[in-house]
């Protein structure tokens, strides 16, 4: 693989996000790829109920953001900072697997790396699952790390 392919790493600050990481990050070591970190915040945590509701969202949004970029972006670019691989980062706000096909299409990223609960077969179909999603529909290879 050349310097010119970058993979996506899906981080939401679980450890099984952290596992895809450094999966991704072994790989790009030995591959030269580029790897993406990539972290969405979901909206629905963040629908106003009330007028006090709407009072207090812009101060959880700044600390959600804050929370992304931080805690969970800029914290994996520390942990890999010495590996000789090159990084880059970035979040949004909505869907998780609609904003990660986005971003796959946006950044050409070559593979996706996300992490697996292992969750039950009764639970994905019930609560659904943002990896297996993520496998039928990104468009390019995945990696599910457990």
């Amino acid at each position: 693989m050349s310097k010119s392919q970058t993979y996506l790493v899906a981080l939401d600050g679980s450890e099984w996000s952290e596992r895809a990481a450094q999966w991704a990050v072994n790989l790009a070591k030995s591959t030269g790829a580029k790897v993406h970190f990539f972290s969405v915040i979901p909206w629905s945590g963040f629908a106003p109920m009330s007028a006090p509701d709407l009072a207090y969202r812009p101060l959880e949004k700044a600390e959600e953001e804050r929370h992304a970029r931080e805690d969970i972006l800029d914290a994996m670019v520390e942990k890999y900072k010495d590996t000789g691989v090159e990084f880059s980062t970035g979040y949004t706000w909505g869907n998780p697997v609609d904003e990660v096909r986005k971003e796959v299409k946006a950044q050409k990223i070559h593979m996706v790396f996300a992490g697996r609960r292992g969750r039950s077969k009764v639970l994905d179909m019930l609560m659904g699952s943002v990896s297996n999603s993520l496998a039928h529909s990104v468009g390019v290879p995945i990696v599910l790390v457990p």
